[in-house]
């Protein structure tokens, strides 16, 4: 059986330089591709929710499931918040360092807009209810003058 153990060794100056050209060659040729191999803390900490909303969920399902065949309701409810709350630590916001919803980004074809933007945007009243009222009055202006009525 190996022993197989991380070693840090330290590069040479020389090393370090032709590692640096390389790094510089790579992103001048496939700038996309870099982007990629960039380790995201952003990404690490949103995949590590994920995988433990999902094994939580798990949990929450096999307790669910565990409670209806006992037939004792206090065990099934249990795994039925887990479940939900599994779900919800799942999907929801990493944090300040996590991805935000900072400005309008693309990634993957996902776009996300920015909390700061909708606040800016909600108009009147600053609150939820007068941004979403004035944005169904301008869509229903919209139509009406697009429609010809």
């Amino acid at each position: 059986m190996t022993d197989r153990r991380e070693v840090t060794v330290p590069l040479s100056e020389r090393e370090q330089r032709l590692l640096e050209q390389m790094e510089q060659a790579l992103s001048a040729d496939d700038p996309k591709f870099a982007s990629h191999m960039v380790a995201d803390p952003a990404r690490a900490r949103a995949r590590r929710r994920l995988a433990l909303g999902a094994v939580l969920l798990v949990i929450g399902v096999a307790t669910l499931v565990a409670g209806i065949l006992i037939r004792v309701v206090p065990v099934g409810a249990l795994g039925f918040a887990v479940m939900v709350g599994a779900a919800a630590y799942a999907v929801s916001p990493t944090g300040p360092g996590g991805p935000s919803l900072g400005s309008v980004q693309q990634d993957g074809g996902v776009q996300r807009i920015s909390r700061r933007r909708r606040r800016r945007s909600t108009g009147r009243g600053g609150g939820p209810q007068g941004g979403f009222m004035q944005r169904v009055e301008q869509r229903w202006e919209r139509r009406r003058g697009g429609s010809g009525w």
